[in-house]
């Protein structure tokens, strides 16, 4: 099988698809005004996810990751799971979600083929995240996420950007969550994009202060499989739990970047702070695949050795709703 490599040798075995740039929440990190709604009446069809998915899995892609905005607020979301999970050489689908219709979409999600979820908590003090999100449903999201575990998904997550004036001392509430829940939780270092430099200035919080408490509290960092995702992955044998740390600014993030991106207007990122992305819509328009395979090899040859954040360049990256972070 031809493998979607690039210069520097990295193999990219994992899309994530952006399916909408909207969102019902308004995390001030990432939509503080809200989203631009007129990108939802062009947003990538069924069909040509099916098409996009499976030039991909010709290329060696085995893992879809169903992002936003809010997936969720797709009314076809569930036609979309099945879609990617039915396409050959699909073997893992998943989703990262706020998680507000969880109790009710869960079953239904499942039975179209979905194997692992993702779910954005930034705070477990309901007021705090009331402040960061704009609603009140975290012990909805919560009986969800728990929901899922009960249900055996082959992984669930929970996603936490860490914002220093928010959640920066609420390691030991997030511990306590995981000691019995067997739950992936993913601490994600605030990253800059064009709309949230003074943000990004008051909040960031560096992922190296946290991997420091963990080790020295007994967790073992451990090794990654070949399609996951960029998180640094720690285990302890007292907690049902793991927890993993996404540091963008730590040294030598991106060798190992397996991963490509496609927004819900059909652009390839090739890189979440990439300065330009390419627009391969035109070649979902028919069910060869092979147009589409030739423009995934020609592309990935311009995919740049590392991102631009430390040199505070984040490229056109406006928000991170834009492409699903």
């Amino acid at each position: 099988m031809t493998q979607l490599q690039d210069r520097f040798k990295r193999r990219f075995t994992y899309l994530r698809l952006s399916l909408t740039e909207s969102c019902n929440f308004r995390c001030d990190y990432c939509l503080p005004n809200g989203p631009d709604c007129s990108s939802r009446r062009h947003e990538i069809s069924l069909p040509e996810i099916r098409r996009l998915v499976t030039a991909f899995a010709e290329l060696g892609t085995t893992k879809i990751r169903l992002t936003g905005g809010e997936p969720c607020l797709r009314k076809d979301l569930t036609e979309i799971i099945a879609t990617c999970k039915q396409v050959p050489g699909i073997e893992k689908v998943a989703i990262t979600t706020n998680g507000y219709r969880l109790q009710r979409d869960l079953p239904e999600w499942r039975d179209a083929g979905l194997d692992a979820i993702n779910v954005s908590i930034d705070s477990l003090d309901p007021a705090t995240f009331h402040l960061i999100t704009g609603q009140n449903k975290l012990e909805q999201i919560i009986d969800g996420i728990d929901q899922a575990v009960a249900m055996d998904f082959a992984k669930v997550k929970v996603n936490t950007v860490l914002l220093k004036q928010y959640n920066g001392g609420e390691l030991p509430q997030f511990l306590t969550f995981i000691k019995d829940r067997n739950v992936a939780l993913r601490f994600i270092e605030l990253m800059r994009t064009s709309d949230n430099v003074d943000y990004y200035r008051r909040h960031h919080v560096s992922g190296q202060e946290i991997k420091t408490q963990l080790l020295q509290q007994g967790w073992v960092q451990r090794l990654k499989s070949h399609n996951d995702g960029p998180a640094q992955e720690f285990s302890h044998p007292d907690y049902a739990g793991q927890m993993g740390l996404i540091m963008p600014y730590s040294k030598d993030f991106c060798d190992d970047c397996n991963r490509l991106r496609v927004s819900s207007l059909g652009q390839l990122f090739l890189c979440l702070f990439t300065e330009q992305h390419q627009d391969i819509r035109q070649y979902l328009q028919t069910d060869d695949p092979e147009p589409l395979m030739k423009a995934l090899q020609n592309n990935i040859m311009l995919k740049q050795a590392t991102h631009g954040l430390h040199d505070e360049n984040s490229g056109a990256t406006r928000h991170l709703a834009m492409i699903g972070g």
